[in-house]
């Protein structure tokens, strides 16, 4: 299920590169060697807080190390990305958990010319659009799709437990460990707070489409009475167990045997693994760019930006994550949107999520467009915004509309 690295011996190389650090964190760690732990697994820990979790890369670096953090603290300044703010509100999860929202609405009148640019003649459902992010990233992941739909269509951007502005996890606090069935839990009290009436469409990516999944399991009345559309992007309804992320065989062997020990023996040694996790900027920032993007002309800016969400996750939030994923199993749970219109989306090159559980997906859901971005990565919303925004254009634009009544009917598809 994942890409073959045949007649590429670099991936060799970078397979054992990862089991050597995977193996030496885990030593010194158990050794009481937390400072050199911190520092030794920094490439493993960068990986792991790209969404990925395993493997070691780094591209060419040529221009001096101050050079490249003055680079970095200009593009922090210049950075347009990630400042877009709406009404800000609370919702209370089940474990008393406060997740953090913001909401953008309508404004028909100032926003008609961009209204008529993403929908033509077309006109979008009166939906409210409820944005999940994934895996260490936070709302403003979706930056470049809240910027072209703000004032169009009513949104709603959260972010989830133990990330962005939302507290930490109660639960985990007490020794629970994260699900994916309790983020679907913490998506309906968002919804419950934010949305209290009227039709919704959801859109996730990567563990923010699990997200989504979790809520159909467990609320499928709620996807019957009130959702009129959803998107997928980068994401997996299971099987996240073979994902080969890019690595031969024994390099994820190696990191799946090591890393469970690596993350829990790091994340009770935050300070340390942080300022390890600093001193390992220049790599840190080769990891991410290698997970999340595919093209090579990425704007530097939005690498950055991408960087900058990834970096400020903690390494414990990171640590009690990860388990959730190698857990995940929500095919069953798609058959609760078989009436709705649906897309499922992915890059072509993303190495955490692959297509190919996107392609496994479309297959449990034969009415659902399928969109494959070719030379795209995970961040295929950041990478190739305007794609993404377009097909989520089309889709809102199949959604359904409101009949005289107030009552939310589901208009044919195509």
């Amino acid at each position: 299920m994942g890409e073959s690295t045949a007649g590429n011996p670099a991936g060799t190389g970078v397979g054992a590169a990862a089991a050597s650090v995977a193996a030496d964190a885990v030593a010194a760690a158990a050794a009481g060697g937390w400072r050199r732990a911190g520092v030794v697994a920094g490439a493993a820990i960068g990986v792991v807080a790209a969404g990925a979790a395993v493997g070691v890369a780094m591209e060419r670096l040529t221009v001096g190390r101050g050079m490249r953090e003055k680079a970095r603290i200009a593009l922090d300044t210049a950075s347009p990305y990630g400042q877009l703010r709406g009404t800000p509100g609370r919702a209370v999860s089940d474990d008393g958990t406060e997740l953090y929202y913001e909401i953008d609405e309508v404004e028909p009148d100032r926003e008609a010319p961009r209204r008529r640019r993403l929908f033509g003649r077309r006109r979008p459902a009166p939906v409210t659009v409820v944005f999940c992010h994934g895996y260490c990233l936070n709302q403003d992941s979706w930056h470049f799709q809240r910027s072209a739909l703000r004032g169009t269509v009513r949104t709603v951007h959260w972010d989830q437990r133990s990330h962005g502005q939302s507290a930490r996890g109660l639960a985990q606090a007490e020794g629970t460990p994260v699900s994916i069935d309790q983020l679907g839990r913490d998506l309906k009290a968002v919804l419950d707070a934010a949305v209290p009436e009227g039709p919704v469409a959801l859109v996730g990516h990567s563990m923010g489409g699990m997200t989504v999944m979790a809520l159909a399991a467990h609320y499928p009345d709620y996807i019957r009475e009130r959702v009129v559309g959803v998107a997928l992007v980068g994401t997996s309804s299971g099987k996240l167990g073979e994902v080969n992320y890019g690595l031969p065989v024994a390099g994820v062997n190696a990191v799946r045997r090591f890393l469970p020990g690596v993350l829990k023996a790091l994340g009770s040694q935050v300070d340390l693994v942080e300022k390890g996790r600093r001193a390992t900027a220049d790599l840190f920032a080769g990891l991410i760019k290698r997970y999340s993007f595919s093209s090579r002309d990425v704007d530097p800016a939005v690498a950055r930006f991408a960087e900058r969400m990834i970096e400020s996750t903690p390494i414990d939030v990171v640590a009690e994550f990860y388990p959730a994923f190698q857990e995940h199993d929500k095919a069953d749970a798609l058959a609760a949107f078989r009436d709705l219109p649906v897309l499922v989306l992915a890059g072509t090159e993303d190495l955490v999520t692959p297509s190919s559980h996107s392609e496994a997906i479309a297959e449990l859901l034969p009415d659902a467009e399928l969109a494959l971005v070719p030379d795209a990565g995970h961040l295929v919303m950041l990478e190739y915004p305007e794609t993404v925004t377009d097909r989520l254009a089309d889709l809102l634009a199949r959604a359904g509309a409101a009949d005289t009544a107030g009552r939310v009917q589901r208009c044919a598809r195509g």
